[in-house]
């Protein structure tokens, strides 16, 4: 079973069409295009509506065993104030996913940026009532923090010890590329991300990572090249790895996701780490058009 698992924000993208899935692709086939491709998917939909089991269902049945959903809490429950009055409703959530089965992968919380330290007791409150992992309920869980004050470093080494004792991750969210240039990439983005700061902290078995790339492929080169080579450290030490790339342009997000597939496999062949290649390598690209001029 691999560690490494790969993919993008959605897997519905229309602007993928003729590129990513072959021309003429109907939506209802996306996600298992998608499956045939990459291997784990950021659940974003869940964040603005909670599916119905039917809808779970078919989810998993367009996807093989070993691909990974790694779902956002429902804003529902993290977006309307303190947390601990959200237990029972983030359970049924939890019990609303049982049917994708080992496709379950690390869910994850996204506080708002006035989910400030001041709330420190409630989110352990919340924590602590995680089911356990011999739970059938229970699904590996990230903490994503958007208030800048957790990203002190005293309270940062806080949350990052009540996360280690607990065996739960914290989402690292690399947005350096959207604001270290000239330009600003998110202009025409109706979703900007945080000018938060990179502390890549492991803090469980596994780690989750939403890396938000540029438009223009080579702003990209040098930061894929440096959690390439993270990436494979954590691979070698055991520590799975879930990876996502963004996009202000979601359209460019599954090119590099392959360029950052290839790094990856490049920099593990050089410290003798294997890395599985993609299932798209597998997948037989329609030929090229050819034209007369």
């Amino acid at each position: 079973m691999s560690n490494f698992y790969l993919g993008c924000a959605v897997w519905a993208h229309r602007d993928w069409l003729g590129d990513f899935y072959p021309k003429g692709s109907q939506s209802g086939d996306f996600l298992q295009l998608y499956g045939d491709r990459l291997t784990a998917v950021e659940g974003n939909t869940t964040f603005y509506s909670i599916p119905d089991e039917p809808t779970v269902a078919r989810w998993a049945a367009q996807t093989p065993d070993s691909f990974r959903f790694c779902l956002k809490l429902p804003r529902l429950y993290s977006h309307d104030g303190p947390l601990v009055p959200q237990i029972q409703g983030s359970h049924d959530f939890l019990s609303r996913m049982q049917p994708l089965g080992p496709r379950r992968g690390p869910l994850f919380i996204q506080l708002p940026p006035s989910y400030s330290p001041n709330m420190r007791a409630d989110l352990l409150g919340f924590l602590d009532a995680w089911p356990a992992a011999d739970d059938p309920l229970h699904m590996p869980l990230a903490l994503e923090l958007r208030h800048r004050g957790w990203f002190i470093p005293s309270l940062a080494a806080d949350i990052n010890q009540a996360l280690q004792a607990r065996g739960m991750g914290r989402v690292l969210l690399d947005t350096r590329l959207m604001y270290e240039g000239p330009d600003d990439p998110q202009a025409l983005s109706q979703r900007q991300k945080p000018n938060l700061p990179l502390q890549p902290d492991v803090t469980a078995p596994f780690t989750l990572v939403r890396f938000i790339t540029h438009p223009e492929p080579l702003r990209n080169q040098a930061y894929l090249q440096e959690w390439a080579e993270r990436v494979v450290d954590w691979l070698a030490a055991g520590i799975q790895v879930y990876f996502f790339v963004h996009c202000p342009m979601e359209a460019r997000s599954p090119a590099t996701t392959r360029s950052f597939q290839r790094l990856v496999e490049r920099r593990g062949r050089q410290r003798g780490v294997e890395i599985p290649p993609l299932p798209w390598d597998q997948v037989q690209e329609p030929p090229a058009q050819l034209s007369l001029f």
